[in-house]
Formats: C-alpha cells, structure tokens, sequence
C-alpha cells in the first residue's frame, strides 16, 4: 500500500549538539530513537513540505528522522493511529471522516488516536489543463474528459471527484502521483488535472517550464455552490504563485494539520512543536505554503483532538484557547 521512500536527515555531531543544548532541561528518557513523517506522493507539497520539517525538527532536536511517501491525508490517519507512523499531514475533511469511521483504508475504524500537532496551510483546490486544450473555464472541460484526481485517498481523490459531480462535469477518474499526472497531462494521455495541494504545486511549477498551460479558477457561482456542499472556505490563489498567473484566482480551500500518534511522550511532541513553530522563516525557506503555519492558527482545528504536548506549547505561548475537552486524555 505504501511506497517507502526513506529521506533520512543525516545528525551530525554538531548537530547533535546542537539538539542536546535546546532541550538539556528535558526528560528524554521515552523519547523515540528516531522518527518518520507520512506525506504524500513525490511532486505534491505534502512531500516537500513534510520532508522538509522531518528534516529541521531531526537537526535541531538531534534525532534521526525523515518522511515517506504514503497515499496522503487518508493513509496518513491510517498511519499515525496505529502508530506505524509517528507523525503525519493530514487534511481536516479527511480527518473527520477517519474519526468518525468512514476511512476508506478501514471502513468502521474510528481512528481516535491521531492528534493535531501544529497548523500548516490551506490546500486550495485548483484545476490546470494545457493551453493547447482550449480549456479555459470549468464549464469548457468537455463531457468525458480525463481528469487526474491525484493518489488514490488523497484529499484531492476524496473531495475533488465529488466536486466536479456537483459542478456538472461529466470524466473518467484517473489516480496517481502528482509528477506522474503532470507527465500525463504534457504527453496528452488527460485532460485535465484537478490538484488538492499547498501553493504552489511542484508539478504544476515545473509544467509551466516545460509547456503553456491554463490554471482554471471557479465563478463565484461555482465556489458558493462548492461553500455550500463541502468542508471548504473561500480562497484566492495569489497571482505571484504561478507565472501563468496576471490575477488572483477564485478558489476553495482545505486547512491542513501536522498529527502525532496520541500516545508519544508528551515532551517529545510539545519540543517537536516549538521547533516548528518558534522560526516561521525557517519553514518559509522550506516551502511558501508555511507562511499560514503560524501558532494564530492553531484555532482553524475544531476536528482533531490536541496531543497534550502541542496543546501545553500553545497554551504556554499564545493566547489560543484549548479546551480540556479537546486535549487527548483531557
């Protein structure tokens, strides 16, 4: 089910260092020996982004660690409930339905045991086809086109199907990785590519490189209709994101949330959790999306319940309120 792509950070000896000085004063004595992050597939932002946190917190804490490439959002509540998984990305949508048991990796599993870590970023839902296709609004993507929905479980395979039936569109579903999809889509085998990701996109970033293509914003008829039948808020994806970009365009989007295994040591996650949110520039450098993976924005989680480690670092640096009753054990 999995493909395991091992991107180990390596811990030097400074780093090491380095690691003991910021947490000297902490019991370290249940922390794990090393730790690995689900993501996503290679070419989406999960990816990126999840790599590159695994990478930062493993430096500063001095622990190995790194991400694997999983199905996305689904597999990753799979995942980190039953802790094959330390840590995990996950979107709110698909958080949801895995607590209330209606994952489709385990249908009737409540998986309760996956807590909320930190804020990420809003995935914005967004639809690209090549220029050469003429496609340039959703109602022009012609009756039975092929659309690439992204890994199968990801939320964009979750939400973005159901979305285009709303819409009206007529398609045959294709699954897989964003990079695969991107190639497919440049070699004329889709039509069109429906992407559930933080901006922007790997793939779409590198087929503007290679070719022309048209990034398609909904009418603001179509984002109501989405508002109204979906977990989904409205969002403009900034004209700076993408060159073909002159202009915001209308979107709608998904907050994402780092999750760990309920069960881990309380000050293991609340150090995981400070070294992420303490620099927002050395996550930025990471990715553009973690702009958004502000500690202001641990409030936009009202689905997961809080590992008591997260929920202590955000009671003890920011005026964000926690209840006990959302607090894992509280």
């Amino acid at each position: 089910m999995n493909t395991h792509v091992s991107i180990l950070a390596s811990c030097t000896l400074a780093f090491g260092i380095a690691g003991t000085v910021h947490a000297q004063e902490v019991d370290r004595s249940d922390w794990p020996s090393s730790f690995t992050v689900g993501t996503a597939s290679q070419g989406g932002t999960y990816f990126a982004y999840g790599s590159g946190w695994a990478n930062l917190v493993s430096d500063e804490l001095g622990i190995s660690g790194g991400a694997e490439v999983t199905g996305g959002p689904m597999q990753n509540m799979a995942l980190v409930h039953t802790g094959d998984l330390a840590f995990g990305m996950t979107t709110l949508g698909p958080a949801r339905e895995s607590m209330e048991g209606t994952n489709p990796i385990a249908p009737g599993l409540q998986m309760t045991n996956a807590c909320a870590m930190f804020p990420m970023y809003q995935t914005p839902f967004s639809v690209t086809a090549l220029t050469s296709s003429g496609i340039t609004s959703i109602s022009e993507i012609p009756g039975g086109a092929k659309i690439g929905f992204g890994p199968a479980g990801s939320t964009s395979d979750t939400y973005f199907p159901r979305m285009m039936d709303t819409l009206g569109v007529n398609y045959e579903r294709r699954n897989g990785g964003w990079s695969d999809l991107g190639g497919q889509l440049q070699d004329g085998l889709l039509d069109v590519i429906a992407f559930a990701a933080g901006i922007p996109v790997p793939a779409v970033s590198q087929l503007e490189v290679q070719t022309n293509v048209n990034i398609i914003q909904f009418t603001d008829e179509e984002q109501q209709k989405l508002m109204e039948a979906f977990p989904v808020s409205a969002f403009d994806i900034p004209g700076e994101t993408y060159s073909t970009l002159e202009a915001p365009a209308t979107s709608v989007a998904m907050w994402n949330f780092a999750i760990a295994n309920c069960d881990l040591p309380e000050s293991f996650v609340k150090e995981v959790v400070a070294v992420v949110m303490s620099d927002n520039e050395r996550m930025v450098n990471i990715h553009r999306a973690s702009r958004s993976t502000l500690p202001e924005n641990a409030d936009k989680n009202t689905v997961l319940m809080w590992h008591p480690g997260a929920a202590a670092w955000f009671r003890e640096n920011t005026d964000i309120e926690i209840s006990d009753d959302m607090v894992f054990g509280g």
